[in-house]
C-alpha cells in the first residue's frame, strides 16, 4: 500500500446508528466503500467489492462475525479484519483472532485510535485494545486468564507450544529448514525436533499435511 492511498474500509453491524457514527468518525480518513447490516449480504457484498479492511461487529444473528469472516477468508484470504464490538470477553477475542482476525477493539474506542488501528490493520500489524492483547498472549502461550484457564476453542492448536506455533506457521509458509533457524536464532536440528514433535500432536505424516491444517486455521 503506497503512502498516497488511504484504506478501503467496510463496515459490518446491524445497528444503523452506529454505523451512522462509524462514517462519521472515518470521514477525511479512510475510504468508506460499503457496510452491510446482516451476515448474508456483508459476505456477498465484501467478496464483491475487496475492501482493504472489514471492520466488523461480533455479536449479529445468524452466525455473527465469525460467519462473515470465515466465509470470506476461504474466498478472499487477502481481505483484513477488525472486529470492533462491546464485548471484551476473552472468549470471544481468541475465537476472533483464531478465525483469522488482525485484530480487535471494543467500541469505546476513540475515533483517531479507531482510525490508527484500521490504518495499521491495512498495513498487515496485528492490533488489540492494551487489555484485549494480554487475552491473545495468554491464549498462546497456556496460561491462565484472570485465574481460569485459557477457554479450549481449538484442542488441537492448544497441544502446540509457542515455538512450536512459530515453526509450524513458517513450513507452512515454505520456508525451508535452515531459514526457519536462522530467523528464529536456533540450531536445525532444533528446528527438526519442533517439526517432528507438531506432526505427532497433530498426527500428521508430513509437510504437506502441516500446511494444509495450518492454512484451515488461518495461521499463515
Amino acid at each position: 500500500m503506497t503512502a498516497e492511498r488511504v484504506p478501503t474500509v467496510f463496515l459490518v453491524d446491524d445497528h444503523a446508528l452506529i454505523r451512522a457514527g462509524l462514517r462519521a468518525e472515518l470521514s477525511g480518513h479512510v475510504s468508506v466503500i460499503g457496510e452491510a447490516d446482516e451476515v448474508a449480504a456483508a459476505i456477498e457484498i465484501i467478496l464483491e467489492r475487496s475492501p482493504d479492511v472489514v471492520l466488523l461487529d461480533v455479536h449479529m444473528p445468524d452466525g455473527g462475525g465469525l460467519a462473515v469472516l470465515r466465509a470470506v477468508n476461504k474466498e478472499q484470504p487477502g481481505v483484513k479484519f477488525l472486529a470492533l464490538s462491546v464485548s471484551d470477553a476473552a472468549e470471544d477475542v481468541i475465537a476472533v483472532v483464531r478465525a483469522g482476525a488482525r485484530g480487535y477493539v471494543t467500541k469505546n474506542i476513540e475515533g483517531p485510535e479507531l482510525v490508527e488501528a484500521i490504518v495499521r490493520t491495512a498495513a498487515g500489524d496485528a492490533v488489540f485494545s492494551r487489555r484485549l492483547a494480554g487475552f491473545v498472549l495468554d491464549a498462546f502461550t497456556n496460561r491462565s486468564l484472570d485465574g481460569l484457564s485459557a477457554p479450549s476453542l481449538d484442542p488441537e492448536l492448544d497441544q502446540l507450544t509457542p515455538r512450536e506455533i512459530e515453526v509450524l506457521r513458517l513450513i507452512a509458509r515454505g520456508y525451508s529448514y535452515r531459514d526457519i533457524a536462522e530467523q528464529l536464532s536456533i540450531a536445525i536440528k532444533t528446528v527438526e525436533s519442533h517439526v517432528s514433535a507438531v506432526l505427532r500432536k497433530l498426527q500428521l505424516s508430513n509437510r504437506y499435511q502441516l500446511t494444509n491444517w495450518a492454512t484451515e486455521r488461518h495461521l499463515l
